[in-house]
Parts: C-alpha cells; sequence; structure tokens
C-alpha cells in the first residue's frame, strides 16, 4: 500500500492542477450564467412586454437601415445608436469596409445584395471608429502587404484612403495620419457603394440614401454626414465625395 502511495509533493501538485481546472471551469459557467441572465431579461422586459411586435417580426422584417460597421467589440451599433430588433440590417467586417463591386463577392456585398434590392431598405449607414486596429495595419503595411495574411488581404480595400491620406496628411504623425485614414476609409466605402449598379441606381432615383458615420469613443461623441449624390463626382479616376447635413452630437 505504502508503494502505491503518491508522494506528498505530487499529491499537492494533483490537488493544486484539480483546482485550477475547478477555478476555470467556473470562470467559464460564470461567463454564460451571466447570458443566462442577460437573455432571461430580455425575454422578460423586452420580448413579453412587446410580444406583438416580436410576433410580427417572426413573420417578416422591414428595417430602414442597412448598417456596415466594425467588427472591433467596442463599437456595437445597437448599444450606441440603440437600433432595435428589426430597425437595422447589419454587417460587421474588419475595418468596416466596402469593397468595389468589381471585386467579386464577399459577406459584405452579399448583404448589401439582401438589404437593397430583397429588403428595399432605405438607408445605407456606413460607420467608422476611433482607434481602429484595421486601419491600423493598413496604415503600416508597406505596399501591397502580405498575399497570406488574411487581414491584409482584407484591408487592403481601403488602399485608396491610406494612398488619399498619406498625400494630405503627411505631415503628421503615425497616430493622427491613422485617425485622419478612419475618416477617409469612410468616405471611400461610401464611393465604392455606388460602384454597385443596382445601389447607384436608387441613390439616383432617390429611395436610397448613403450615409457615413464616425464614433470615437475616446471621447464618447459621433459624427453623422450624408453623401450628396448630385455634388459627387464619379468621373474621376479616384472620384470625389460631397456631403450634406453633417451632424456632430456630443
Amino acid at each position: 500500500m505504502s508503494a502505491s502511495r503518491e508522494p506528498p509533493a505530487l499529491t499537492q501538485e494533483h490537488r493544486n492542477n484539480k483546482l485550477e481546472t475547478v477555478v476555470e471551469t467556473e470562470s467559464g459557467t460564470d461567463l454564460f450564467d451571466n447570458l443566462k441572465r442577460r437573455f432571461l431579461s430580455f425575454k422578460k422586459h423586452k420580448y413579453m412586454e412587446n410580444l406583438e411586435h416580436y410576433e410580427q417580426l417572426a413573420k417578416n422584417q422591414e428595417p430602414k437601415f442597412m448598417v456596415i460597421a466594425c467588427a472591433d467589440s467596442r463599437v456595437c451599433p445597437s448599444a450606441i445608436l440603440g437600433f432595435q430588433p428589426g430597425e437595422s440590417f447589419t454587417i460587421r467586417n474588419i475595418a468596416n469596409l466596402v469593397p468595389p463591386f468589381e471585386k467579386g463577392p464577399s459577406e459584405t456585398n452579399a448583404a448589401l445584395d439582401f438589404s437593397v434590392n430583397t429588403l428595399k431598405v432605405e438607408n445605407i449607414l456606413v460607420i467608422g471608429h476611433s482607434c481602429c486596429g484595421g486601419i491600423r495595419a493598413l496604415m503600416s503595411m508597406e505596399g501591397e502587404g502580405d498575399s497570406s495574411n488574411f487581414i491584409h488581404n482584407w484591408v487592403i480595400h481601403g488602399k485608396n484612403a491610406k494612398l488619399k491620406t498619406k498625400a494630405a496628411a503627411s505631415n503628421l504623425n503615425f497616430d493622427q495620419q491613422c485617425k485622419h485614414c478612419e475618416k477617409e476609409s469612410i468616405n471611400r466605402s461610401l464611393l465604392n457603394l455606388l460602384t454597385y449598379p443596382w445601389i447607384e441606381e436608387k441613390v439616383r432615383e432617390g429611395v436610397l440614401s448613403i450615409h457615413g458615420g464616425y464614433y470615437d469613443f475616446v471621447d464618447c461623441t459621433f459624427e453623422k454626414w450624408t453623401m450628396d449624390y448630385k455634388e459627387t463626382s464619379l468621373n474621376e479616376e479616384d472620384g470625389k465625395i460631397s456631403v450634406k447635413d453633417r451632424l456632430f452630437w456630443c
């Protein structure tokens, strides 16, 4: 029996390992317990108190907005702008980019197709934000970046925004250039939206509006602007956007 008994040090190590496992498991459980409480609170205070509305949503959706936002965990459109279920059809990606039509299929333009042509949204809102890691990656890239890097392959869609930033803000430090590019990339995405024939047609007819938004979570401010289609130049090589109805919320 004594031969099969574990040395005291080994026994203590096993106990410590078991304790760590229990702590880790409880920590993971606590995360989902928290989600459970949030869900049940939503069901009680939102769903059940607005049952008729949610029953209608179960049959169909008629959102007024298509929102393109960054995947950054600090930038949730529903949290910062108060979108409720059924109000916005949302796609989130790295750096809230819209690839040009000619770049081919992506999850972003699939969402655009569905929201514009099937759901008939009336507004497309592209939301950028401060301290964007995707834009920082874009600004840090050498040339076309590493073709084997998924992030580089995606943020390269913002190349024109980077070039315009380098030309207009070369006298600024790197952090300031990144902030400049965060806003410039929104406008480039707005211009890219017009490369989709069915979007450009609806904007020209006045049944669809295109907007930009910039959320600065450092000081919690939000800037919104609308593309002025009639004054926006699509003939130049890189295009030039004109905006109207600029608002600043602070």
